[in-house]
């Protein structure tokens, strides 16, 4: 099957900075679909997840961060999904996670299947507990450490083995990470950054799309009216549906960036990537500006602070003619339309 590569963009808005467009939940998934109404839209999860709802359609590429990163550093390639053809998701359970709350997580799994014709053939539980912990650094990005890496590392593996190329992870979260500030749409998701962790792990791992989605010991359904920006976090008592949403079309990982039959996409297939203005550090844009690849920084404020300048002072680009600036998505986007739909 051939795939057209005229118009691809990215979308990346990176998980536990802030950013006030995209750092809660699924709240810039709104700004990744009028994307996707035009081009063949590249996405980290943290774009489009949004718990038991997601942004994600089926012409978006759903790419976990670490992947993002090689691919713009041509370290991978994307092979998209097969139309009509799901991916074979495993889904991780950490052995923590109490019976009452890990059978909701299976009823998921059961009903997505059902409704929606998802492969998810099998789950396995951890052999140990993975023990997850949280903080936020001192630039105030949410982070944390995971325990045991190595448990995850056995559960995939029996997956894969398995005939499983997608991978969920449920990992066990203790309800001490509540945070008032992110709940009123003004704080940093304090799980966005071990959640990232975890994905980044099984991706480098295994080469395979991965999303990680937290389990509590309490039901979060709420029955009070909760910011916008939060509110599809307390509308169910799981997050599983959107990273199954996301991983069930998730393009393969092609290592090596070496192009199969014209099948793989590059990233020097890649047009524009569109970024927060002040998240120009990231892997992605630095290697995106390397390989002369647009970026395009919109404005959306985060806790980090490397803009353009930044870039400048510290030598990283000696000329700007790469980055484009916009005061707002919507302004970027018919820039980019006006450039590429002639």
């Amino acid at each position: 099957m051939n795939y057209d590569k005229k118009n691809i963009i990215a979308l990346s808005i990176p998980t536990g900075v802030g950013a006030e467009i995209g750092g809660y939940a699924g709240d810039a998934g709104y700004v990744a679909r009028e994307f996707a109404k035009y081009f063949k839209l590249i996405v980290n999860p943290n774009v489009v997840n949004a718990g038991i709802l997601s942004a994600i359609n089926d012409n978006m590429y759903y790419v976990e961060g670490y992947a993002f990163d090689e691919f713009f550093n041509g370290k991978i390639c994307l092979t998209p999904h097969i139309p009509l053809k799901f991916n074979k998701i495993g889904v991780i359970f950490d052995k923590s996670i109490p019976e009452d709350i890990l059978n909701i997580h299976i009823n998921t799994i059961n009903a997505a299947k059902i409704v929606k014709g998802y492969d998810i053939p099998y789950f396995e539980l951890t052999d140990e507990p993975v023990g997850v912990s949280l903080n936020i650094d001192l630039t105030g990005v949410s982070t944390g450490q995971v325990q045991n890496e190595k448990t995850l590392f056995r559960a995939a593996q029996k997956l894969i083995n398995k005939g499983c190329n997608a991978l969920a992870v449920v990992c066990y979260f203790n309800d001490e990470c509540e945070d008032e500030n992110y709940n009123n749409g003004t704080g940093v998701d304090p799980i966005g950054g071990i959640e990232a962790v975890i994905s980044h792990y099984l991706t480098k791992e295994f080469m395979l799309p991965s999303a990680h989605s937290p389990a509590f010991s309490g039901l979060d359904i709420s029955y009070k009216k909760m910011n916008e920006k939060v509110a599809s976090e307390f509308i169910s008592s799981t997050y599983l549906p959107c990273i199954l949403d996301g991983l069930s079309i998730a393009p393969q990982l092609c290592k090596g960036g070496i192009e199969l039959d014209n099948k793989c996409i590059k990233n020097t297939d890649v047009k524009s990537l569109i970024v927060p203005n002040g998240a120009l550090g990231s892997k992605a844009v630095i290697s995106a500006l390397k390989n002369g690849i647009e970026v395009c920084a919109v404005k959306n404020k985060t806790v980090l602070s490397i803009d353009c300048n930044k870039l400048k002072e510290n030598g990283i680009i000696k000329r700007l003619e790469y980055i484009k600036e916009f005061s707002s998505y919507q302004n970027c986007l018919d820039y980019i339309r006006d450039k590429y739909e002639r």
